[in-house]
């Protein structure tokens, strides 16, 4: 099942295309994107029923395409959850997942520009998932049942205000505007042959600059899950941004960092892909 975020509105992929979930619907669900994952359970069980349709036939024009979790009510971040990108860091595999948060005013659409607020701002392909019900003391092997589905995911960084002094603002460096992107869809994961191995890659002006699959996460999805429930319930629409392979420009030699009318384009296996064309700050 795919959803998609269409002029703030929840639209459902059919068969006869996508259809305005409230329209279909005949008023039973709100078209409030974020307000559907308050009643997830049962808003799959009616949807499968009406879900289908070719995702490459029905996308939208790319300005019409929002968020598929414009609002949610917490975001998780995670730091070094690749062995390679850990490396290319110069820093240890972690035992335990560092966390942070991206703040909600840096969330936004697929396919909006992005303003580089400085000459510093890396990227970052991330696969993201999305809680469909309340989480508490989850157990890994019952990880999966509280997602609700997978989308894309860019988490950019401000690599000098990340890394500023005397301790790190993980927070703040990859919270400017526009240093979240999601979608285009939302993606359920009995969609995927093994929601554990996806590939990822991004591209910047066509060359290739990350690529990786998600079976190389250090923590799964279902771990997360778990380690993050056992210390703070999950609410219903969080999104969990699961960290990111190799690639990055920080660690090239010389460093890399995004220009202004550079495009930046991010796919991973059964969620199609987003892009962002690079603009200046005024």
């Amino acid at each position: 099942m795919r959803i998609m975020n269409v002029e703030g509105r929840l639209a459902l992929l059919t068969k006869n295309g996508l259809e305005d979930v409230a329209t279909l619907s005949g008023g039973r669900f709100d078209p409030d994107v974020q307000a559907v994952y308050e009643s997830w359970d049962d808003f799959r069980d009616w949807a499968e029923s009406h879900a289908g349709g070719d995702p490459d036939a029905h996308i939208p024009s790319p300005a019409t395409i929002g968020s598929p979790t414009p609002q949610p009510r917490q975001v998780f971040a995670i730091g070094l959850n690749y062995r390679d990108h850990a490396r290319e860091a110069n820093l240890a595999i972690p035992e335990e997942p560092p966390v942070f948060t991206k703040f909600l005013s840096s969330l936004t659409g697929p396919f909006e520009d992005l303003v580089l607020p400085t000459e510093n701002v890396d990227w970052e392909i991330e696969l993201v998932a999305v809680i469909g019900r309340r989480a508490e003391q989850v157990r890994v092997e019952d990880g999966w049942s509280y997602i609700a589905g997978l989308s894309i995911g860019q988490d950019y960084s401000e690599r000098v205000v990340q890394r500023v002094g005397p301790v790190p603002q993980f927070s703040l460096g990859k919270s400017f505007p526009g240093f979240g992107p999601i979608g285009p869809w939302l993606v359920t994961p009995d969609e995927f042959a093994d929601p554990d191995d996806l590939g990822l890659e991004c591209t910047i002006n066509g060359d290739s600059v990350q690529q990786g699959r998600t079976s190389s996460m250090i923590f799964s999805v279902p771990e997360l899950v778990a380690r993050l429930s056992a210390v703070t319930p999950l609410l219903p629409g969080d999104v969990l941004f699961t960290g990111t392979p190799a690639g990055v420009g920080a660690a090239r030699r010389p460093r890399r960092f995004l220009k202004p009318g550079e495009t930046v384009r991010s796919a991973i296996d059964g969620l199609g892909f987003m892009s962002q064309t690079c603009v200046a700050s005024r």
